[in-house]
């Protein structure tokens, strides 16, 4: 199994490309399954969770090519059968997202209850609900969901999500494309990822309004085409650049990347003392060799501050002048690596749901085991404003959502290589 050894102690310093955003493309690639012809998609990150999508596609018999720049063309209407098994499905829980396009496009879907982060309770509750409103049968037997539509064709339905949910609203949302009438969202997520997953079926002929807002209208058509789409770049990647530059008080420019997805946390940025300066396709930072102040926020939706970036704000607190307070409200178990960050010398106290960090000057290097996605990118954070060596463990879960990480960080000047045990 491989981990990361990183020497800490100096600046991040450079500039580097931003990645195809994962969580935009993996719905992306499910929404494929809703269409009669080819859809080619492009700037898909190299990752392991998309590889395992582009499997799962593979193991239901879909027929698609992939080029060497990791371009994909899928063909929807050659999937032959509509099960997703329970061998792929249990390492990745936007698997789940399969379910509404095959039970609208073939009438049936047979999806195991998916795997991943081990970061609290995910339940599918909301997608099933938006499903049955809309016509579906729904059975779970021995940990698989089967549903079908018993109508022929759902029917569009008034739907209001019981919370904010992205999975939720990104599932019913590619089934209500194909459905007959009109489906209307309330209470829809509004994240960047919604926005481009709607803007590709939309390419595909799909007709949807509102999205990006809290009310998706979606008018059913009969079927979707093809077309071509690149996926938007990964603002959680680029947070997660930014938060490192910052903790070892070093300077960085991103390319590709738009800087409106990140009102959030650049607006945090510059509260910890950086120097912000964006363009249309860039951002850059500069923390002019300053240690950060501490910042206290809470996770929410999007707009909100995300919680995909709470653990890597969290490290770079472990290291800042003053106190923060960080309250974590979308997923419970999300503190669970400030117990490592705390083995490397840091003074983080944990209480229900809300973490107190008291800066210190510097980590000390120490081997750390990764607990999810974050928490891992977290962990390589505290190891580059640490002194001495920290090995992170388990980087398996690293390799589901950062591109070539070790790269990026080397081209930034860090001391970090990827060894085997």
């Amino acid at each position: 199994m491989d981990k990361l050894l990183i020497r800490g102690g100096g600046p991040l310093s450079g500039e580097i490309r931003v990645s195809g955003s994962k969580n935009a493309a993996l719905p992306i690639l499910a929404a494929t399954l809703l269409s009669s012809e080819p859809v080619r998609v492009s700037n898909l990150p190299h990752l392991h969770d998309i590889t395992t999508m582009i499997a799962l596609l593979r193991s239901m018999g879909t027929e698609l090519l992939v080029d060497e720049k990791l371009c994909v063309e899928i063909n929807g209407a050659t999937t032959k059968q509509t099960t997703a098994p329970y061998e792929l499905v249990k390492t990745m829980r936007a698997s789940i997202l399969v379910l509404g396009p095959l039970l609208a496009h073939f009438g049936r879907a047979r999806v195991s209850f998916p795997g991943g982060c081990a970061i609290g309770s995910r339940p599918v509750d909301q997608h099933l609900r938006g499903l049955e409103a809309m016509g579906a049968q729904i059975d779970v037997d021995e940990g698989y969901i089967t549903a079908t539509c018993p109508n022929g064709r759902l029917k569009g339905a008034h739907i209001l999500f019981d919370m904010v949910t992205v999975g939720g609203t990104e599932n019913v949302l590619m089934a209500a494309c194909l459905a007959e009438g009109r489906t209307v969202l309330e209470n829809a997520a509004r994240e960047p990822e919604i926005i481009d997953l709607a803007n590709c079926l939309i390419a595909m002929g799909a007709k949807i309004s509102g999205h990006g807002s809290a009310t998706i209208t979606i008018d059913g058509v009969e079927k979707l085409g093809g077309c071509s789409y690149s996926v938007m770049p990964d603002r959680i990647e680029a947070g997660t650049y930014l938060v490192a530059a910052a903790a070892t008080r070093g300077n960085i420019k991103l390319r590709d990347i738009d800087p409106n997805t990140l009102d959030a946390v650049l607006v945090k940025l510059e509260e910890a003392g950086a120097k912000i300066e964006h363009g249309e396709d860039w951002i850059s930072l500069d923390m002019e060799g300053r240690r950060p102040k501490a910042v206290s926020f809470k996770t929410v939706p999007y707009p909100g501050f995300p919680t995909d970036m709470q653990a890597q704000f969290t490290a770079m607190n472990a290291v800042a002048e003053g106190v923060a307070k960080v309250s974590e409200t979308i997923f419970e178990n999300r503190l669970i690596q400030t117990h490592e960050m705390n083995r490397m010398g840091a003074n983080i106290s944990v209480d229900g749901n809300t973490a107190l960090i008291t800066g210190t000057e510097r980590l000390k290097g120490a081997p750390v085991m990764a607990s999810d996605l974050r928490a891992s990118a977290s962990l390589v954070i505290a190891g580059l404003v640490a002194d001495g060596e920290t090995l992170v463990d388990r980087i398996y879960h690293i390799d589901r959502g950062y591109e070539c990480i070790e790269e990026k960080f080397l081209s930034l000047g860090a001391d970090i290589r990827r060894v085997s045990s």
